[in-house]
């Protein structure tokens, strides 16, 4: 029962949309309703706010790793397998993407995939997020560096995970990271795709 229950509770985590909720304690217009329609944290930039981006960034991130972390610190006192371990981090990601809270309207999963990498394996969490400011700064493309981050975060994994089974959770991660970037690949590709800070 508590590994199902950890597996739903790393639900409900991931389903507390930071974009919403910031924008909520803040006064400012759903992130729904402006930019991509995308509630993470290069959306809310567009609003012009940083520090509403920097909080968003912060509480997605934190989620994915309190998710993996809770379950891992606790793995012995809930008798939770390695298995439940590597579900918990698919989980947290999936509420994000689909919230239970905010009618399914989620983000992409970039800033909570990287918390679930820290709290699995954080030299694979470090290697990944220096990919991204390189691309990120180099490029200016949010989508490009996460897409590129994304992309190479399974064969760092290799190295510094012993769990098979958690590697296959980043593998699937990753799978859904990149279908809800299918929009962006597709603006990429025809040289459409917005940069960071371009306002609303």
């Amino acid at each position: 029962m508590s590994n199902y229950l950890a597996i739903i509770g790393a639900y409900l985590l991931g389903s507390l949309s930071f974009a919403v909720i910031v924008s909520r304690c803040m006064g400012m217009p759903d992130p729904h309703s402006y930019g991509s329609g995308n509630p993470g944290a290069t959306n809310v930039l567009r609003s012009g706010r940083k520090s509403a981006a920097a909080l968003t960034l912060l509480g997605d991130a934190l989620k994915g790793w309190l998710a993996v972390w809770l379950a891992s610190y606790y793995q012995f006192t809930w008798q939770l397998d390695n298995n439940t371990i590597a579900i918990v981090a698919v989980a947290v990601l999936v509420g994000h993407m689909w919230p239970l809270f905010f009618k399914f309207k989620g983000g992409k999963g970039v800033a909570t995939a990287l918390g679930v990498l820290l709290a699995l394996s954080w030299p694979t969490a470090l290697i990944c997020a220096a990919v991204w400011l390189i691309m990120a700064f180099g490029f200016k493309v949010s989508s490009l560096a996460a897409l590129i981050a994304t992309l190479i975060s399974p064969f760092v994994a290799w190295w510094f995970i012993q769990h098979h089974n958690w590697i296959i959770a980043i593998v699937i991660i990753d799978l859904l990271v990149l279908y809800r970037h299918k929009s962006n690949i597709k603006n990429l590709l025809s040289g459409k795709e917005s940069k960071i800070g371009a306002t609303k």
